[in-house]
């Protein structure tokens, strides 16, 4: 696959603070698009993969439970693991690899590598997992259910979302969905560290120094400038072996070296180590290693009974709330709280409404949900299929509630992109970008004059044709 093109450069920017969802630079905007399409892509594959497992554990659900559970890999290096397992563990290492990537690559050149331009959306990010595991652990104490799937609604899955977007024809403004692509990153780091700290089984010590040791000569071969996927992969495929020897899960590591990358540009580069890689990885990652984790993780029960206790045990009552109502009041709060100290502006365009509409779209956990309830759960198989209903439910329920939101603003929206996209000088950049530009002005003022002419020539033929009508024969 060819590397991506380097950005068109933009007009100066108009001097004055940037407002809260105001519009993007034309690199931002032309980086967020491509990154949103192909996620937008992976996105229906997921939707695909999960519906077709939900089809085939229900249909066939001995054949599903027999491809789940058949083991392979070498057992004398401890990775003689289940088909799930290895999607788990081993595909999801690649989804964390290009998180990794997303997140270097917001920290010295996104929207994160500003403070005062982040704070919105880590604030938001940050309140948006705070509040759906409050909310998950009061209903179990008042339920007197287990706490500790505390963790499961706190994630978003940007790739169902889009999908979702993709699916009820929905496009939203440049500026919103890099608010919502930022608070995925965020969203995915804090995970990140969840999974590290809090779902980390016993050390071992030997296995996490060799990871540590072969992190280390990754970071060192990158800094040499050495190039070669014969060198890297084999060196991944070590460093996540050992990494999964450890204790810590295996995905950390394909987060470790993700962040490794150098995602910023050097003189004369037209794209980054870190771009560059990443567009060749996240085809990989969205459209087979997310996918392939859903068909083997995604694969429960829907039969009423099993919808119904969906509603009735607390923690499954949990974790439907916790998406649903925790992820919409905690993002949308949070952003609120966050624009009323800072005194942001929100871009007129917009209203809080739309704020809103996008929060409960975050609330759409997936991949990352029911990665963390098969981790909190892993002793209790039953509870663990009951929690991934949950997932499932709470996520159908917020992308409804969202889809009914954002339609009531769809022409909005429309008109909005209409605008981003329109380029009446076929220049390749849009003419929003190059209002300041004298040279875009005198380019229109020719096309118009051009236009005019060529309509004083076919008024003159009219005309001409009708004097030759009313003239007698």
């Amino acid at each position: 696959m060819a590397a991506p093109p380097p950005a068109p450069t933009p007009a100066t920017p108009a001097s004055g603070p940037r407002k809260f969802l105001g519009r993007l630079s034309l690199p931002e905007r032309n980086f967020v698009a491509e990154a949103l399409r192909a996620e937008t892509v992976g996105g229906i594959l997921l939707l695909a993969a999960a519906i077709a497992a939900i089809i085939w554990a229900n249909t066939l659900g001995a054949s599903y439970e027999a491809v789940s559970d058949f083991h392979f890999g070498p057992a004398a290096l401890g990775l003689d693991l289940s088909v799930e397992h290895w999607a788990a563990d081993g595909l999801l290492a690649i989804f964390f690899f290009v998180a990794g990537i997303e997140l270097k690559r917001e920290l010295v050149a996104g929207e994160l590598r500003d403070p005062k331009a982040a704070a919105l959306p880590v604030v938001a990010a940050i309140c948006g997992m705070a509040v759906p595991a409050l909310v998950y652990t009061l209903v179990n104490i008042a339920g007197s259910g287990s706490t500790a799937g505390w963790a499961v609604p706190t994630a978003t899955d940007i790739a169902f979302a889009l999908a979702v977007l993709a699916v009820i024809g929905t496009s939203l403004p440049s500026a919103v969905r890099a608010f919502l692509l930022t608070l995925a990153v965020v969203d995915d780091l804090f995970a990140i560290l969840i999974i590290a700290i809090f779902f980390t089984a016993d050390l071992n010590f030997a296995a996490l120094g060799g990871a540590v040791v072969g992190l280390g000569v990754f970071w060192l071969l990158l800094r040499k400038g050495v190039r070669g996927w014969y060198v890297y992969i084999p060196l991944a495929l070590v460093i996540w072996g050992l990494m999964y020897n450890s204790g810590v899960h295996a995905t950390i590591a394909g987060v470790a070296m993700g962040l490794m990358l150098r995602c910023t540009r050097q003189e004369g580069e037209p794209h980054s180590p870190g771009e560059h890689i990443e567009h060749l990885v996240r085809p990989v990652s969205a459209g087979i290693a997310v996918p392939l984790f859903a068909l083997f993780s995604a694969g429960v029960s829907v039969s009423g009974g099993a919808l119904q206790e969906v509603f009735t045990r607390p923690e499954t009552l949990g974790v439907v709330l916790g998406l649903v109502v925790g992820k919409t009041i905690g993002i949308f709060g949070g952003t609120w709280l966050a624009a009323r100290f800072t005194k942001a502006e929100l871009n007129e365009d917009l209203a809080w409404a739309d704020v809103f509409a996008v929060a409960s779209l975050a609330g759409i956990g997936f991949t990352v949900s029911l990665l963390i309830g098969e981790l909190a759960f892993a002793t209790d198989t039953a509870l663990m299929d009951e929690v991934k209903a949950a997932v499932l439910a709470g996520s159908v329920i917020a992308a409804v509630f969202a889809c009914v939101l954002l339609k009531l603003r769809v022409r909005t929206y429309q008109a909005l992109c209409e605008e981003e996209e329109r380029d009446e000088d076929h220049d390749g950049i849009p003419d929003i970008y190059e209002q300041g530009k004298p040279e875009y002005h005198l380019r229109m003022a020719a096309l118009y004059e051009a236009k005019a002419a060529e309509h004083r020539r076919k008024a003159e033929l009219a005309g001409a044709s009708r004097g030759d009508g009313d003239s007698p024969a």
